[in-house]
């Protein structure tokens, strides 16, 4: 069967025409014969993410971006990205947009939500989130550095005019006639230590005797420590504790009214039957000296001694007035 001329011309433009709409979304990013997901997210700012930009799920490149577009008055913008993955997406995935080092541009990564099993279906929007990039937190770690490094700055700047105007000509002569005298200081020091040197060298015989001296006084002393220590100390401490612990209860005992010394210090009623028996003896003691007779009577023929009469106390007191 013979071809017409005009069935070869259609099929050739059909064939140019489906090569160009493929060759129209392979250049677009698109590629029709592959079974892939389209999935949307929405950012405030894109940070330079630019259309073809890789999609990754893990670090694995699964995907790129196909589109950028503006999508309300406020400036947002819709981003669509082909994935081609066998792994399971669900509807609450995360897409992050990130930047995976100092040379290579913005890329998205989807963080998968694995507690959530309904799946994200063709043309699905993401939730959005923004991993900030190296330039950045090194720009937020450097920012403070900066201040502080300003600061120094004019800290430094305000130190050096404050010694400009302290060393001025006249300090700056007086720290020279200072370092002056401190050399000659030196000098003199480095003298002294000579004839110390030399006195050393001199009564070093004297100062080796001297050290036999305390070698044989810290032998002594040893030998005085071993006595000590042979002793037994410990056991004369002990008998000590328990003489100032009986010494203890006696006062204890006296401060308690125990006891005649006790009683003596603590009873009022002994206390004061021994200052009238102390009174009582001290007229007694008087009495004999003024009426002997009272008390010793001598007789030589035999005579009998005159009976005693008591005399009242007051006719004591108004004969000695008397």
């Amino acid at each position: 069967m013979k071809v017409s001329r005009e069935v070869k011309t259609a099929v050739l433009v059909i064939c140019s025409i489906l090569l160009f709409i493929w060759g129209y979304y392979f250049l677009r990013g698109r590629d029709l014969f592959n079974s892939y997901k389209t999935y949307y997210v929405t950012y405030d700012n894109v940070e330079g993410l630019s259309p073809s930009a890789a999609v990754t799920l893990n670090g694995l490149i699964v995907g790129k971006v196909t589109g950028i577009k503006f999508v309300d008055a406020e400036g947002r913008l819709e981003i669509e990205m082909q994935v081609k993955t066998d792994f399971p997406i669900s509807k609450t995935s995360n897409a992050t947009l990130y930047e995976p080092g100092l040379l290579g541009g913005k890329q998205i990564a989807i963080i998968p939500d694995l507690k959530n099993t309904d799946l994200a279906v063709d043309g699905q929007h993401l939730k959005g989130g923004l991993k900030p990039g190296m330039l950045s937190v090194v720009g937020e770690k450097l920012s403070p550095l900066q201040t502080k490094v300003e600061a120094t700055v004019v800290t430094a700047d305000s130190l050096l005019h404050s010694f400009h105007n302290v060393f001025d000509m006249k300090t700056q002569e007086n720290l020279r006639i200072a370092i002056a005298e401190m050399s000659n200081t030196m000098k003199e020091f480095s003298k002294t230590a000579a004839s110390l040197n030399g006195v050393v060298a001199g009564n070093k015989g004297n100062i080796d005797a001297s050290m036999r001296n305390l070698n044989v006084a810290t032998g002594n002393f040893a030998k005085i420590s071993d006595s000590l220590e042979q002793a037994n100390i410990g056991q004369a401490v002990k008998n000590l504790e328990k003489s100032l612990a009986k010494v203890d209860n006696i006062l204890n005992d006296v401060n308690s009214g125990k006891g005649t010394l006790g009683k003596l210090m603590k009873d009022e009623g002994m206390y004061n039957n021994l200052n009238d028996a102390s009174k009582e003896m001290k007229e007694l003691i008087a009495d004999i000296k003024n009426n002997p007779k009272r008390y010793i009577h001598f007789s030589v023929f035999g005579r009998k001694a005159t009976p005693y009469t008591e005399v009242k106390t007051e006719e004591v007191k108004t004969e000695e007035k008397k």
